[in-house]
């Protein structure tokens, strides 16, 4: 079986090479292609220092990631840290927020040779894989080396699962060469005891995404914004017509009000820049309040932040946060960031990534609303702001709760470390 998928891995790999590369901008291109084909400029590891080698592979890996590396780098300061990913945004966050002595690459392609040589090159003590991103050569190569494979802050949807289950001898045999399994919630563990792995490898140590690390300064051209504030955050195609047509049925009642709109893909900005432009109300792009220094934007309806990394700290001036990729189906986006902020939060009817935020719901912590519904709950939380209010601290208090997975899976690898 492992032939078959490097045959079908590999044909991919040949189609999709040359388009995968001209879509980087031209100064990654080349440290794209080498990179993943295992050629790194990283100085090869010496006894005395040999590094983890962490993977996540795109934005919101990295960022749930962040905690647990800067627990790392203080626990292990000898270390070198290599951080692996799969995006050119999940790079750009990773190169932003990882602590120092962290060198991040791109994963190189899942290809036995490939994968050989990277390893015999940086000969990591752990190969630490956040989420979910089962890549068969890297674990089947990585344990016939001696390397401990441990998945951290582990979840399988059902959809997940049950593509997972259509192979399931298959990743019987991947999961074998496994470690160890830290999963999130008692149904991710369960579904990954059910997917091949045995028993006893499997531990609940919870998410990382409660361990975020503490909220960042909001920005100046944030803090400047006058009168109550929606900020939307990780919209996908389709919401911010959604999320325009319940901004403006309440601007009527609450002149002042401000949108901020933060796409979840950078090169979707141009197309919600048509969007809102097709609106009619004043917006202006992030990036242009910097150029123009216009630091309030005070005749501004919507702002479209058109910028990396930022949508944590903006979370900080909501006074109602709308949680993207939750109102067409596609599974939702991590609600505990306006948590952290003790927002008020609002989700679609799609959140199944994030099963925890059925608590939320039970508690009063946030709530779920049909697109149709969105401009009414968006009113009524602006004509009550201590509900608004109390919703947000209640979500606080939720986050505060449920923290302390990141000291969890560092006590489980521990043992593997020697």
């Amino acid at each position: 079986m492992y032939f078959i998928y490097s045959i079908l891995y590999t044909a991919a790999v040949s189609v999709l090479l040359i388009p995968q590369y001209l879509k980087r901008p031209p100064k990654l291109r080349m440290t794209w292609l080498r990179e993943k084909l295992g050629i790194f400029r990283i100085p090869p590891a010496k006894d005395a220092a040999r590094p983890f080698w962490v993977h996540a592979v795109s934005v919101g890996e990295v960022t749930a990631a962040i905690p647990f590396l800067n627990i790392l780098r203080t626990s292990y300061p000898a270390s070198p840290i290599i951080l692996s990913t799969m995006t050119d945004t999940g790079r750009g966050v990773a190169e932003s927020k990882a602590p120092d002595g962290v060198s991040v690459v791109y994963m190189p392609f899942d290809i036995s040779f490939i994968m050989k040589r990277f390893m015999r090159r940086i000969r990591p003590l752990l190969f630490l894989i956040i989420e979910t991103e089962i890549w068969p050569n890297a674990i089947r190569v990585a344990h016939s080396q001696g390397i401990p494979v441990i998945l951290m802050n582990g979840r399988i949807s059902a959809k997940s699962f049950r593509g997972y289950r259509a192979i399931s001898g298959f990743m019987k045999t991947v999961l074998g060469h496994g470690t160890l399994f830290l999963m999130q919630t008692e149904a991710d563990a369960e579904r990954m005891r059910l997917m091949g792995a045995e028993r006893e490898k499997v531990l609940v140590a919870g998410s990382f995404k409660f361990d975020s690390p503490d909220r960042q300064t909001i920005p100046l051209w944030a803090a400047r914004l006058e009168g109550p504030v929606i900020v939307a955050g990780s919209t996908h195609a389709g919401e911010e017509e959604l999320l325009i047509s319940a901004f403006r049925r309440n601007l009527e009642q609450v002149p002042m009000l401000k949108l901020v709109l933060a796409p979840r893909h950078p090169e979707r900005f141009a197309d919600v820049e048509a969007v809102v432009k097709a609106s009619g109300l004043p917006f202006i792009r992030r990036t242009k309040i910097r150029e123009e220094g216009k630091e309030d934007a005070r005749d501004i309806r919507i702002i479209i932040l058109d910028s990396i990394g930022e949508l944590s700290s903006a979370y900080g001036i909501a006074d109602i946060a709308v949680i993207g990729k939750s109102f067409l189906g596609h599974g939702g986006q991590n609600p505990l960031e306006p948590a952290l902020w003790g927002k008020a939060i609002l989700c679609g009817p799609h959140m199944e990534n994030f099963p925890f935020i059925r608590d939320f719901y039970q508690e009063g912590a946030a709530f779920e609303v049909t697109g149709e519904g969105l401009a009414g709950k968006i009113g009524e939380l602006l004509a009550e702001p201590s509900k608004a209010r109390e919703a947000g601290e209640k979500a606080r208090m939720l986050y505060g709760k449920n923290s302390g997975a990141v000291e969890r899976s560092l006590a489980a690898i521990r043992q593997y470390l020697h």
